[in-house]
């Protein structure tokens, strides 16, 4: 077993609440597919986070959410804007794009963000068969660089898109340290800031596997159900997925290991700056840490400690953090940062 990294969230265990959850609903038989009373219980939770009005549709991955959740907004003739570092147009191996058809318009961001004056540059050809149409623009929050949108940026986004009759969709990987960092509801940044449909993340903070996908305005799910079995998201025993939700939502599970990441991530932060030959590339603001460190030591660290290197060109590195993140972990780090500077 390696011990714990800076890699990613996603190498991180599973909280012990969540894996006891689904132990207790290994009992017996029920209805499978979703309509099951831990599954109804769980959509329940959802409701509170998000208000009545909503859909929810439990998938297997993120990938599958960014999917299904473009795939129910669009037509193969669209066009999806999102920003250059997005999920959906680097890590996703072109999955949006083949099961939606669509065609992604990567716009050059600032940090991972992407505002209303970059997007209205293709926010053209109305009409005009020729040009795929514009139909949803897509936004990361928290963004792949750990920069996280305020409401405001997201209303005025939202805004743009809906003025043109464009769809807004947030990619929620890391929804719960952006909630933590805006000190927030899901709802204040989400449904009231006018995105039309979110992935919902929890693996990065706990879960094991699944994500939902939420739709603000049940009249853009009215196909979905049918979308999410041919794009082979449809999980048979969806209390294994649901139950999780149980004490994600009950207990503030979630405010907690995406608060106790954040910390860690701004504890070291704090820490690297106090060292000379590393170079911070921005201001943390959720759970990673972005440095431009000399390229001879790179291996080495990732030997003591595994972790990405983000942009190899300038020797930018990526460092995340996670609800198992221990502060020695931390200062161990950065003593050995120390040493082979």
């Amino acid at each position: 077993m390696m011990k714990r990294g800076f890699a990613s969230d996603n190498n991180a265990g599973v909280l012990p609440e969540v894996l006891k959850a689904m132990e207790s609903v290994n009992q017996g038989h029920t209805v499978g597919y979703g309509d099951d009373p831990v599954t109804i219980e769980a959509i329940e939770l959802f409701k509170k986070e998000f208000g009545e009005d909503i859909d929810v549709y439990f998938v297997f991955n993120g990938t599958g959410a960014n999917v299904l959740g473009l795939s129910t907004l669009t037509q193969s003739y669209n066009s999806v804007i999102c920003a250059d570092t997005s999920h959906i147009q680097v890590d996703e191996c072109g999955a949006p794009e083949r099961f939606t058809g669509c065609k992604l318009l990567p716009v050059k961001s600032e940090k991972g963000k992407i505002t209303p004056e970059q997007i209205e540059q293709y926010l053209h050809g109305f009409g005009f068969e020729h040009h795929a149409q514009p139909g949803v623009i897509s936004i990361s929050q928290v963004t792949e660089l750990g920069t996280v949108y305020s409401v405001e940026e997201i209303k005025a986004i939202a805004g743009l898109a809906h003025s043109h009759g464009l769809y807004l969709h947030m990619d929620g990987a890391r929804i719960a340290n952006a909630a933590v960092a805006l000190d927030l509801p899901f709802k204040a940044f989400t449904k009231e800031a006018g995105i039309d449909v979110l992935s919902f993340g929890g693996t990065k903070n706990g879960l094991m596997m699944g994500e939902a996908v939420i739709f603000f305005n049940p009249e853009l799910s009215k196909n979905a159900k049918y979308i999410r079995k041919q794009s082979m998201q449809l999980f048979s025993k969806m209390r294994f997925v649901s139950a999780q939700f149980l004490p994600y939502f009950k207990n503030g599970l979630w405010k907690k290991s995406a608060t106790h990441a954040n910390q860690m991530a701004l504890l070291l932060e704090k820490e690297v700056l106090k060292i000379k030959g590393v170079k911070l590339t921005q201001k943390t603001e959720a759970n990673g840490v972005f440095a431009i460190i000399p390229q001879k030591i790179i291996e080495k660290l990732q030997q003591e400690y595994f972790f990405y290197v983000w942009d190899a060109n300038r020797s930018e590195v990526r460092w995340m953090t996670s609800f198992d993140t221990t502060e020695e972990d931390v200062y161990d780090f950065v003593r050995i940062l120390k040493s082979l500077l």
